[in-house]
């Protein structure tokens, strides 16, 4: 009778120890988790240390998150700026969860931290990008103004260059900014990081991923970029006439030097072959002056006569040597 007491005894035991085991009083945090432990609806307990944990059977269920920072990715919403230019804004940013309690009691499941994001991150750009204008979302810098608009020839003289660097310069197509691109981000930030501990989350930051324009914008930016490039390639053509001009003056200016100098040249080697001539005719003519008039006389027949269509009289003193070698 007692030992099949004592049967009945350790059956309802292993009974118990099984439904027990089964009701699973252990379980396992793993790294890069938290739990939050709810009996009942009420938070018991907080883990955020891994290891093997002990709970409640039946009573004490845990809810696991991430300890990892995780992304936010929002959509791409159309968005009016300071001078009303209508843009498309796309965000992103990072957060994290940093009290588990506080997320449980106002969020509860992971999925639903996404529709508060954007809400509160959403109303951040909107209010942001609207108080400043298109450029401050656009640039971070003012080193646009500041550099070249394009790569400039350069010729080897430094006053030429810097001419031509002043001709291509376009400071005027961009307008300066105050804040920029960064800075918005930075003010995005400051304004959803109050908010975000009502949730038990923290927003690390916040990023302008892109910024893209209406097709109106586009055109304008596709004009101007035109207007610019003209502006650039009309001051190359006007450098480049005024160079030519300056190259052809100084080639004309040359020109004109070497003529004169040749001609003053020539001018001096003829007034020597004169010198030269005149003293060979006189010496032959001291030689035999009536063979010096003869010979002149023939070489001035033969270089006159054939231009003559006729002649109407040789009764001068000119055609003198025509019947006479002695000239009578």
């Amino acid at each position: 009778m007692k030992a099949n007491r004592l049967i009945v005894i350790l059956v309802i035991a292993a009974i118990a120890v099984g439904i027990f085991v089964l009701a699973g009083p252990f379980y396992i945090l793993e790294e890069g988790q938290m739990a939050v432990v709810v009996q009942l609806g009420k938070i018991v307990a907080v883990q955020t240390e891994a290891g093997l944990k002990f709970r409640s059977p039946f009573l004490d269920i845990p809810k696991f998150y991430p300890k990892k920072i995780m992304p936010w990715d929002g959509e791409s919403r159309q968005i009016q700026t300071s001078e009303n230019q209508l843009i498309w804004v796309d965000t992103t940013a990072r957060w994290r969860i940093v009290d588990p309690a506080k997320f449980y009691a106002s969020i509860n499941e992971l999925d639903n931290v996404y529709g508060k994001l954007d809400d509160i991150i959403d109303n951040a750009v909107r209010t942001v990008i609207s108080k400043n204008r298109l450029s401050e979302a656009v640039r971070s810098t003012n080193y646009i103004q500041s550099s070249k608009s394009g790569e400039v020839f350069q010729t080897g003289d430094p006053i030429s260059d810097e001419a031509l660097k002043q001709l291509t310069q376009s400071d005027n197509l961009y307008e300066a900014i105050a804040k920029g691109r960064r800075k918005l981000s930075e003010d995005m930030l400051a304004i959803v990081k109050p908010n975000a501990p009502d949730y038990g989350i923290e927003v690390i930051d916040i990023v302008i991923r892109e910024i893209a324009y209406t097709e109106d914008q586009i055109n304008n930016i596709y004009e101007r970029m035109t207007k610019e490039r003209s502006q650039i390639a009309q001051a190359y053509r006007s450098f480049g006439e005024g160079k030519k001009a300056e190259w052809l003056g100084k080639l004309e200016n040359e020109k004109r030097s070497i003529l004169s100098e040749a001609y003053q040249k020539a001018e001096t080697f003829k007034g020597k072959a004169d010198a030269e001539a005149s003293r060979i005719y006189a010496e032959s003519y001291n030689k035999d002056s009536g063979f010096y008039e003869f010979w002149r006389a023939i070489e001035s027949y033969r270089l006159t006569m054939p231009r003559f269509n006729k002649t109407m009289t040789t009764d001068l003193d000119y055609f003198r040597y025509l019947y006479s070698p002695e000239g009578r």
